[in-house]
């Protein structure tokens, strides 16, 4: 009995509980609900007393809350067994090194970035089309329409990665449920923002010139309705298909979900612009009727993906509340386009058109990234509004937003660290096929980076801060933040580049071969 009240002794300075128990069959001491630190028979003495070891409820409850918030939520449905001989468990998120997350981006981001390259290349193609010539409104479509990529595609990108994070995509039940609620869902954002961008670019292109063109402003309402809803309708069925297909590879969608959307997005978006735009301008004179049929066309089937959303307990709520950030963030990507209408047929800015998409797209697509990231971290502490250690901060400094020991802070450190070699890159092919117009010198490039870095470290400085900041408040930031993140980005990326370019063209450093 000695060495047993030694054992006990010894096991709850160790902060454990010894309970004796008399005759206790063995196999109820095997249960799995108990936690063992050692073998019941070690203490089945022929004496017929019998001690069973257990961890404390208070040390376990921890040890479960802790594993609860750094373990991927979509292993919650397994055993809460904490011995050490489980087997190796899939990836989680949050507990990845630097080195991790930058090889987990680093793929997509690059992929991203020459999709953006290719949109810059078409956009510096199709600016001398007489449509952009002379409806020269449609340049104010241009970052807007880009922008659906952050308002909706990355916006169901990160939507769909959480809930597959968190377990919520498990079932066919539930995938189904998540992927036809969420299609419904944007055709009918994608239908109202491409209806209210057409109009913003006929408002920002009359304020200036005073000049109104009923004729123009259909072509523009056609344009920008059928290129949203197209472009919406083919992105988001491949969002679909990445984020399942990453989670089946054991790779975190939050990693690579959102650069895949805006690699396609950006050049899928241009592509349908510019050719839906032309078509229509063509048919413009000889057929005035096809303009008004094509956008009564695409606002008729607005009712049908809009019962198909409400009657979607997924969508339901989105559907009634998500339209404000949506709104918004279309109407700060106008004003950036508009920037870009005022300079895009300046001499002085020749290469505005091909660097406009890229530094727009890339950094974009690193807060979209952070933005994603932090959302899924939040999630696994609770719902939105709920009072969590993991959010305690409503303003950030910087330093606790890219220096701290915090995940969030490492993987903001990896994005930035991304951003002048991937740029390098990104001028390279530029320059390599002979796009832009404009030659790349030094100082172009010290003054392009400067202006890439200081929209990247803006970004995720807001980023870390406003994440938080709706999460607080009780919006989900996987359906708010990132329409306004990427929207900043481009008015950003446009208005640095348009700086950048303003400049170098003061210094005189400018040296274009501006061609038809």
């Amino acid at each position: 009995m000695s060495s047993v009240l030694e054992q006990k002794e010894a096991h709850q300075a160790n902060g454990v509980v010894v309970l004796p128990i008399v005759a206790v069959p063995v196999d109820c001491l095997a249960s799995p609900d108990r936690q063992q630190l050692v073998e019941p028979s070690e203490f089945l003495e022929p004496a017929g007393v019998e001690v069973v070891v257990l961890e404390s409820r208070a040390n376990a409850k921890g040890v479960r809350e802790e594993d609860a918030l750094l373990e991927n939520g979509s292993q919650s449905n397994e055993s809460d067994d904490t011995s050490t001989d489980q087997g190796p468990e899939p990836a989680s998120p949050l507990k990845e090194t630097s080195f991790s997350i930058g090889l987990q981006v680093l793929f997509p981001f690059l992929l991203a970035g020459f999709g953006t390259v290719a949109a810059g290349m078409v956009l510096d193609i199709v600016q001398h089309w007489d449509v952009f010539k002379y409806v020269t409104e449609v340049f104010i479509l241009v970052p807007a329409l880009l922008g659906l990529k952050g308002n909706l595609e990355m916006t169901l990108a990160s939507r769909l990665s959480t809930a597959a994070n968190i377990g919520q995509m498990d079932t066919p039940k539930e995938l189904w449920r998540m992927i036809t609620g969420n299609m419904a869902l944007i055709q009918v954002q994608a239908t109202v923002v491409g209806f209210l961008a057409s109009i913003a670019a006929v408002i920002f292109g009359w304020i200036p010139d005073g000049h109104f063109s009923i004729g123009h402003a259909i072509l523009l309402c056609a344009s920008s309705v059928a290129t949203a809803f197209i472009a919406s309708l083919v992105l988001g069925m491949i969002m679909i298909g990445v984020i399942i297909g990453s989670r089946k590879m054991g790779i975190n969608p939050d990693n690579v979900a959102t650069p895949i959307a805006a690699s396609l997005g950006d050049l899928i978006t241009l592509a349908l612009l510019s050719g839906i735009s032309w078509g229509l301008y063509k048919e413009l004179e000889d057929k005035p009727y096809v303009n008004p049929l094509v956008c009564v066309f695409f606002i008729a089937l607005l009712p049908l993906w809009f019962i198909v959303a409400k009657r979607n307990p997924v969508t339901r709520e989105v559907l009634y509340s998500g339209w404000e950030p949506v709104v918004i963030a279309m109407a700060i990507s106008s004003v950036g386009g508009l920037i870009l209408d005022k300079t895009v047929s300046d001499p002085n800015f020749a290469g505005m058109a091909v660097f406009t998409p890229v530094i727009n797209g890339v950094g974009g697509n690193l807060v979209a990234v952070q933005a994603s990231r932090i959302s899924t971290y939040l999630h696994m502490s609770g719902v939105p509004g709920e009072s969590s250690e993991m959010a305690p901060r409503k303003c950030p400094s910087p330093c606790s937003s890219f220096f701290s020991s915090d995940v969030n802070s490492r993987s903001a450190r990896v994005l930035f660290l991304l951003v002048v070699p991937g740029h390098l890159v990104f001028l390279y092919t530029i320059s390599s096929m002979q796009g832009g117009h404009t030659t790349l010198t030094l100082i172009f490039i010290v003054f392009y980076m400067t202006a890439a870095l200081l929209q990247v470290l803006i970004l995720l400085y807001i980023a870390d801060w406003m994440v938080h900041w709706m999460w607080g408040r009780g919006l989900d930031p996987d359906n708010f933040s990132i329409p306004y993140l990427t929207a900043l980005g481009d008015l950003l990326g446009t208005g640095l580049l348009a700086l950048s370019f303003h400049i170098l063209w003061l210094i005189g450093d400018r040296d274009t071969d501006v061609g038809d």
